[in-house]
Formats: C-alpha cells, sequence, structure tokens
C-alpha cells in the first residue's frame, strides 16, 4: 500500500501555499495525502514565528498526530523550524526538521520513515535562501492563494521573517501566468496574491536586487487570464501601494475592490522606532485615494499593540487615528518580545497586562468598524461568489469588497456567483440579503 501523509499549517496564506505544492510533491513521490485528523505515516506540520506561543501550538499539533498514529514520522518545516530548529526537534516525537531550503525537498529525507530517538536537523544558513521556489494553494473550489513573492529585505526592529525567510525574490510574471492558468483550468474563480513583501515583487534570486518587472506590470499581466474572475491583493505596505496600482485596481475588471495594508502604529515616534518606511501621514494619503476611487472599498488594517515604549499617549494617539480613519476592520497583534530582533532589547517595555488591555480596546474598535462599514452598504447590489462549506445548515461567501454573506444551505450554489442586494445585518454580524440574480457556474 502506498505510504499516507497528512498535513497541517500554522500561520500565513504564503503557508498554506507553499503547503500545498509540497503535499503535490508528496503525491508525485508514490505518497496518498490525507486528513491530518485521520491516520498517517507521516505528518507535516508547517510552523509560524509570528503567533505567539509558536512553540506551544506546534507541540500540540505533534501531541494530536501522536493520538493517530504513536508511529508516525513527524517532520517540522517552516519559518519557527528555520529560527529554532533545536527547540522543535526537542519536542516528544518529532523525528525531522526541515529549514527554509530543505522543506522543498521533504521526501529526499524519508527513506526510512523509522523514527529518531532524537529530532534530525537539516537547516542551512538563511543567506542560502536566496532562489524561489514556486507554490500555490487549492483550499477548495473556490479560492486559490498564489505566491509571487518571498523572504524581505526590510529590517523592522520587531520582525523575524528575514531570518526565517531570506531575502527578497520573486517569481518571473511568465511562471506565474502559467500558475494562473492551471488554476483557472481547476474551475477556480479566485486568486489570493500572497508573498512576503508583495509589493517589492520584481527583484530576482540569489540577490539581483535589480526590479526585473514591478508589481504594477505584474497585475496588469494577470488581469488578462481568462477564466479567473476575481483576483485579490493580500496584506501590501503602505509605501509600495503607488497610486498607478489604486489606480489600476479601480478601473480593473478582475482586481476587487479591497486592501489590507499594515499600518503598525498610528504613532510616528513609535513607526519610527519600528522602522518602518512610511509615516503616518504617507497611509492617510493612501486610504484617502482609495475611497476617492472606490468608495465601497473594505480596506484592513494591522496593527502591533504593546511595542516598547509604547505610552498610554501614544497608544490613545493610535486609537484615535484609527477611530476616524475611514478603514472596515482591524487586524490587531499583541506585541510579544522574538529572539534575534532589536526591539527585544528596547526599553520601556509594556507590562502584559497593559498589552492585552489595550489589544481589547482595538478588537472593539474593530469590530465597530466593521458594523460601520457593513451598515454603509447596505441596499446596494453586489456580487457574491459562494463557498464550499456547510456551516450550521448556511453557505457562506464573499461580495467582491470582503463583505461576509450567508443563505441556507444548497450544494448547487457552492462555488456559484449570485447578484445580492444587501438589505439587513443579521446577528452575528453577517449581511442578509435579497437576491436579483444567480449564476450557477
Amino acid at each position: 500500500m502506498r505510504p499516507k501523509v497528512a498535513f497541517h499549517t500554522l500561520g500565513c496564506k504564503l503557508n498554506f501555499s507553499e503547503t500545498s505544492t509540497i503535499a503535490r510533491n508528496f503525491e508525485g513521490e508514490g505518497f496518498d495525502r490525507t486528513d491530518f485528523d485521520h491516520k498517517a505515516d507521516v505528518y507535516v506540520i508547517n510552523t509560524c514565528s509570528v503567533t505567539e506561543n509558536a512553540d506551544k501550538r506546534f507541540a500540540y499539533q505533534v501531541r494530536q498526530a501522536q493520538k493517530h498514529n504513536p508511529e508516525a514520522f513527524i517532520v517540522a518545516i517552516g519559518c519557527y523550524a528555520q529560527l529554532k530548529p533545536g527547540e522543535l526537534a526537542a519536542v516528544d516525537g518529532v523525528d525531522l526538521v526541515l529549514g527554509a531550503t530543505e522543506k522543498f525537498k521533504i521526501t529526499d529525507y524519508l527513506n526510512d520513515l523509522t523514527k529518531n530517538e532524537m529530532g534530525e536537523v537539516h537547516s542551512c544558513d538563511i543567506s542560502e535562501a536566496n532562489f524561489y521556489v514556486s507554490s500555490y494553494a487549492i483550499g477548495d473550489r473556490t479560492r486559490a492563494f498564489l505566491k509571487v513573492q518571498d523572504g524581505c529585505d526590510y529590517k523592522c526592529s520587531f520582525c523575524t521573517i528575514p531570518l526565517a525567510r531570506g531575502i527578497s525574490r520573486s517569481d518571473t510574471v511568465e511562471n506565474i501566468l502559467v500558475q494562473a492558468k492551471e488554476i483557472a483550468s481547476k474551475g477556480i474563480k479566485e486568486i489570493v496574491l500572497t508573498g512576503v513583501n508583495i509589493g517589492d515583487y520584481g527583484k530576482g534570486e540569489f540577490g539581483n536586487k535589480k526590479h526585473e518587472n514591478t508589481f504594477l506590470e505584474l497585475i496588469q499581466a494577470l488581469d488578462t487570464i481568462d477564466g479567473i474572475h476575481r483576483i485579490r491583493i493580500s496584506s501590501i505596505e503602505p509605501n509600495l501601494l503607488k497610486d498607478p496600482i489604486i489606480e489600476f485596481v479601480a478601473s480593473s475588471n478582475t482586481f476587487v475592490p479591497h486592501f489590507h495594508i499594515p499600518l503598525q502604529s498610528g504613532s510616528n515616534t513609535l513607526l519610527k522606532s519600528m522602522k518602518r518606511r512610511y509615516v503616518r501621514g504617507t497611509y492617510t494619503d493612501r486610504v484617502t485615494r482609495i475611497k476617492q476611487l472606490m468608495p465601497h472599498a473594505c480596506i484592513g488594517v494591522d496593527v502591533i499593540v504593546g511595542f516598547p515604549g509604547e505610552t498610554e499617549k501614544l497608544f490613545l494617539e493610535t486609537y484615535e487615528y484609527l477611530n476616524q480613519l475611514d478603514i472596515s476592520y482591524l487586524h490587531v497583534f499583541t506585541y510579544s518580545e522574538r529572539d534575534n530582533t532589536l526591539a527585544a532589547s528596547m526599553p520601556g517595555a509594556v507590562p502584559k497586562d497593559i498589552r492585552a488591555k489595550r489589544s481589547k480596546m482595538l478588537r472593539v474598535l474593530s469590530a465597530k468598524k466593521r458594523r460601520a462599514f457593513y451598515e454603509s452598504q447596505l441596499n446596494s447590489e453586489q456580487q457574491v461568489l459562494y463557498e464550499g462549506e456547510n456551516k450550521g445548515g448556511y453557505i457562506q461567501g464573499f461580495t467582491e469588497n470582503y463583505i461576509r454573506i450567508k443563505t441556507p444551505w444548497d450544494p448547487d450554489l457552492v462555488n456559484s456567483f449570485a447578484k445580492i442586494e444587501l438589505d439587513r445585518i443579521d446577528e452575528d454580524g453577517l449581511v442578509r440579503f435579497k437576491e436579483v440574480a444567480t449564476s450557477v457556474t
């Protein structure tokens, strides 16, 4: 019988795209893929270093794998595996830990699936992570995550990603178009472009800092692909979100009016301490320009609370700035110290109970912002793309501008579009609607 392999992914869309590609490689090497909560011969856990308590999250997934098969061969890959391979190798039950470059050739290390007494580590120096591996993930029949860029040349004082993923480098436009066409051929209706710093798209491999193409040129090329109805841009730095990109999205038939733009702090003092490459005024300009051209656009914001030196006054500066800004929701991250980052040794550490309090305040603000954005869209006609999961008797989907809607479960609606009129907001925050027209495709 063919051995079975199961995967669990922690972290971002980029991790999901790479897990999916690695899984396809396993299938090509004679493995059958199964769900992580089923018995498998090999369990692969793709780790994340951004989330707090990454080690605990990883150890929990190892225990889950051992419950399903105590003799299974367990492999750790991903950002945490590159940053702290020894810690993961020491977790009971772990057999193999692979670094940033080794993860793409896992099967080369699996000649023998006999469990090791101690976790074996194969990890490169991060300077060797200078070549590009194409990836895309198909999570369901509706949406695909397409990796276009990897690594980061920025040196933000709180971030370990450059240490985990290496220099900024990109796929070629030609390769990305080929993958987009493959995705379209599978009946997928929406692509989400993902990477570490996608606005920096175009840098070559092996330390070539020259931009062979720009991000604008990439999205212009993708706009011509037949069969993809929607393309969504994932997180993009405000200093790289130039007017021509915003203007192109506003006029595009494929790119949707949804932007996720990291802010991190509304205080110029803290932005400087974070070594961010913009000031608050730049961020305001980006939001203003988007809303001028696309008043209905959804804008999400990343923000960090509890960064060293964040006094009550500076936190309230961020809070008030976000409160008055025309945005749609927040992703709130509570600062936690990371080894080998400049911020970890900065003075002015914020007590953890105060970090938690500030995080809660911003999460409440996020709920208010999302509600206000939903209310601003009531009585408008929108196109929704239905997803593939039955959630409590309902099928859900998203409009182009990222409003989540639901309707009673109907399998015939999966991966189809419907034109709807938003008429009320449900008790759980989702929008109820009147159906105008349905197109099942």
